[in-house]
């Protein structure tokens, strides 16, 4: 396989890993010929797609649905889906029949989950299963209800005691990385250094094994919530903006279409066309 698992092996510590989401196939024609090492089918699309306030409401067929295009646009990249809220937390059975829909539907090479102890005896089904699993701890969006919004975690002891366990507990089960979200750097390089799996970080710092961001953030596409922790790369919004006027002024004025925008036909058929009608 070009890019595998494999490559979360071996970059850690070596290399820094570059990760993005995408939600269709469009933007993932892009992605896959890029250098970018893999890409998440993220529940965020709930979000950046559905125009919610969080992620809760997504569904695993949407999330197969938005995969499988993905997954057409991008054959050559490492591809992991969210499984979103509900579709792993009830029962084990439930989330091994979800997780391996998804993997035979889609074909996305792992799954992610949100948690630790809590769902331990889930993740270790779905490893069981072979399904590889990516783990997810800090600030989880699906327990944004939880948290009683978007806030950072592991500020205290107590809570950054729960992470580091957890992380280690992930390790353990057999995860291939874990992503960190929404941390403080110092705990994030902590987990990292005592971690032999590699971390990716989003909103954890610079001393993660690697980085993920929303790549609707980092086009400047999505203006609804912007966290301290995106960095625009581009101003592909205010791009869409402007060829939006430029299209609407010029079907205004009559200038779109041009003759060279349109197709021709014969003037006699015309002609029969008229007599005919």
């Amino acid at each position: 396989m070009k890019n595998s698992i494999n490559l979360f092996y071996d970059k850690k510590g070596k290399e820094p890993i570059s990760m993005l989401t995408c939600y269709d196939y469009s933007t993932a024609k892009f992605l896959d010929e890029s250098e970018v090492d893999a890409i998440l089918v993220g529940d965020s699309l709930g979000m950046v797609f559905q125009g919610n306030n969080d992620t809760i409401p997504v569904t695993v067929d949407e999330m197969i649905y938005h995969t499988k295009a993905v997954r057409k646009g991008c054959p050559n990249k490492f591809l992991v889906i969210d499984m979103p809220f509900l579709s792993y937390h009830i029962t084990k059975e439930d989330a091994i029949r979800n997780s391996g829909r998804v993997i035979k539907e889609t074909g996305a090479n792992a799954v992610k989950v949100e948690g630790g102890a809590e769902i331990i005896d889930k993740i270790r089904g779905l490893l069981d299963a072979k399904i590889p699993v990516l783990g997810h701890l800090g600030l989880t969006p699906q327990s944004v209800n939880v948290f009683g919004g978007f806030k950072i975690q592991g500020k205290s002891f107590e809570n950054a005691k729960k992470i580091i366990e957890d992380a280690l507990l992930l390790e353990k089960e057999g995860v291939f990385a874990i992503v960190l979200e929404g941390i403080p750097e110092k705990l994030a390089k902590f987990i990292t250094e005592k971690l032999k799996i590699a971390t990716i970080g989003i909103g954890a710092g610079r001393y993660t094994d690697g980085q993920i961001l929303v790549i609707n953030d980092i086009f400047g596409m999505y203006k609804d919530m912007m966290p301290k922790f995106v960095k625009k790369f581009g101003n592909v919004g205010e791009e869409m903006q402007r060829s939006i006027g430029g299209y609407v002024t010029e079907v205004k004025g009559k200038q779109f279409p041009e003759e060279k925008h349109t197709f021709a036909i014969e003037d006699d058929i015309i002609e029969k066309l008229k007599k005919e009608f």
